[in-house]
């Protein structure tokens, strides 16, 4: 009789703990790592040929919004394609629980423009079988999956339940009873399975405020006060359990440093950060970033750093794009219909406010960045330059020549605009402090112009096989089992006996990122951008294959990682007095 249910033969296992890689059999059994070593052929039911390969845990995607997707896509895609195998959902304080009925359809507007996801997919694809937060969960559970899900608590649905959606979006302050009812509130989602809480606070004023609600104002997370993310830091500390995720801007743009490092300290738990890259319009921010990183890490304060790694370039059209949302005069422009944008972008009263946009925050200036197709027979000649060129042919100004083509195209025209981690120095200099988190894939998020799930495929097929940044033993510790630390993981992320058998075998001189496709998968009939892999020969979730030489085979063994694990118990129940 066959000792195990599946068996890796004859692959160099890199285990994610930073050891020195070896080569070794790998046995499964009941979904877990039963033995690494030598092991027979006939000890397994299933014998998969690892020879040549690299054997190493799944990956894990700490930055998604995969809230909606995971619905009717089972799969993650991208993530699924690209050797992840756990995600974290309810990033940034966004997310669809606690909901009462009447408030749902302004909730998935609210994804519109924050996230880009596109409406007709989530009003067909959501379930909305559930008002409560563990309601919530409990239909995450019954969903198909073939990644394992992990559970944030989104502040912004707890805002608009307690004070109400227009007080929330006010900035009220909490009353000393509304702040116990978000106490309440927050426990029970974390005796529900919740894993801590997560709030993007850019502040509405600010340079850093990229992301807007769907009416071009302030999301309700970034007006809430220093206060209240204080009393939910508290709760985290009461249980001794959970960690934050957030991104915090004040009206200069600036990080606040101290409010986050006292989060960390009246909490005593770890916060996640996002993000560090070098910005276009602030090339040296990243190295900001890491000394106080670093400050916190040497005064035992547990923040550790979301880093963009990619080099997934936003592809758009004006129909959709809202990633200048820093600047008043182009979220103005940019409400509404399609035809409504039309009519505003092609206003010549509105265009002088739009030249002054210095542009850059998230992409490279305006004049560099390129025109891949164009609609009329006017604009055909323009494919392929840049707008600068544009605007030299023409005699108008970058803005003016990006603008009028685009309104000649009924706004279908499509734009390229490079990332910013182009600049490859500071990208090394970001990989080279080692508490940095690769990442920030924002999956499920700005589906029509950004492929940021590619990441892992990238980062080991570019940042460590081509441009030797880091060690592959170092790059799979950085891809797995430190982010596994860092969101509460319980046993995920490296390759050990014992550990649920999250595995990915992969050829390195094979590994790539395919080229950029166009699909209309999502319910509706919406469309998004999509890129597959090319180099994973199995990807095994909790023990079965879900993947084979890149293609899906449609096993959904990916479960609902209720505080951070199969059946974990609860570290703390909540004290009485909290949770009264």
């Amino acid at each position: 009789m066959a000792d195990f249910d599946v068996v890796l033969r004859g692959g160099i296992v890199i285990d994610g703990t930073q050891a020195q890689r070896y080569q070794a059999d790998v046995g499964i059994r009941n979904g877990r790592i039963a033995r690494i070593g030598r092991l027979r052929a006939t000890d397994g039911r299933r014998v998969l040929d690892a020879e040549g390969m690299i054997v190493a845990p799944g990956f894990i995607d700490l930055h998604t919004h995969y809230d909606a997707q995971l619905f009717w896509d089972p799969y993650l895609t991208l993530s699924g394609w690209h050797g992840v195998t756990s995600v974290v959902i309810g990033n940034c304080g966004f997310g669809f629980a606690p909901m009462h009925p009447e408030m749902r359809e302004r909730a998935m507007l609210m994804m519109t423009r924050v996230e880009a996801i596109p409406y007709e997919a989530m009003k067909r694809g959501l379930p909305w079988d559930w008002v409560t937060y563990p309601e919530f969960l409990d239909s995450v559970d019954r969903a198909p999956k073939a990644l394992n899900v992990l559970p944030y608590v989104p502040i912004a649905p707890l805002l608009s339940w307690v004070l109400g959606f227009e007080r929330a979006k006010a900035g009220v302050m909490p009353t000393d009873a509304e702040h116990q009812e978000l106490r309440r509130l927050l426990h029970q989602a974390m005796d529900a399975g919740g894993c801590g809480w997560s709030a993007q606070r850019l502040h509405p004023d600010g340079p850093g405020a990229v992301q807007r609600d769907y009416d071009g104002g302030p999301m309700v997370t970034d007006v809430m006060h220093d206060a209240t993310a204080l009393h939910l830091a508290e709760v985290l500390a009461e249980r001794n359990q959970g960690f934050m995720q957030t991104a915090l801007a004040t009206t200069d743009g600036a990080h606040d440093f101290a409010h986050i490092e006292e989060l960390a300290r009246v909490s005593g738990r770890p916060i996640l950060y996002n993000v560090v890259q070098s910005f276009v319009r602030l090339p040296e921010a990243h190295r900001a970033l890491i000394a106080w990183l670093d400050g916190c890490r040497q005064r035992g304060l547990r923040v550790y750093g979301q880093g963009v790694t990619t080099t997934a370039a936003f592809t758009f059209t004006f129909e959709d794009w809202n990633l200048f949302d820093d600047d008043a005069a182009w979220v103005e422009a940019t409400l509404g219909t399609p035809a409504e944008r039309k009519r505003k972008l092609a206003d010549p009263a509105r265009r002088a406010r739009l030249r002054d946009y210095p542009s850059g925050i998230v992409t490279v200036p305006i004049p560099a960045m390129t025109i891949l197709d164009c609609f009329t027979p006017e604009t055909k000649p323009f494919e392929n330059l840049t707008v600068a060129e544009v605007a030299e042919r023409t005699g108008k100004h970058p803005v003016d020549a990006m603008l009028d083509v685009a309104v000649r195209d009924d706004l279908r025209t499509v734009f390229y605009a490079e990332p910013a981690n182009v600049d490859r120095a500071a990208l090394r200099e970001i990989v080279a402090y080692p508490w940095i988190v690769p990442g920030v894939s924002d999956g499920g998020a700005h589906t029509k112009f950004f492929t940021g799930g590619r990441y892992p495929t990238e980062f080991l097929a570019r940042i460590v096989r081509e441009e030797d940044m880091c060690s592959l033993e170092h790059a799979h510790w950085r891809l797995s089992a430190l982010p596994a630390h860092c969101a509460g993981f319980r046993d995920r992320g490296t390759l050990v006996e014992g550990a649920p058998a999250d595995i990915i075998v992969y050829d390195l001189e094979q590994l790539a990122c395919l080229p950029t496709e166009v699909a209309h998968d999502l319910p509706g009939g919406e469309w998004r951008r999509i890129q597959r892999a090319r180099g994973y020969r199995i990807v095994l979730v909790n023990g079965d294959v879900t993947i084979e030489d890149d293609r899906e085979t449609g096993r959904h063994a990916g479960r609902l990682l209720r505080h951070g694990a199969l059946d974990a118990p609860r570290a703390n129940p909540a004290p009485a007095s909290s949770a009264a």
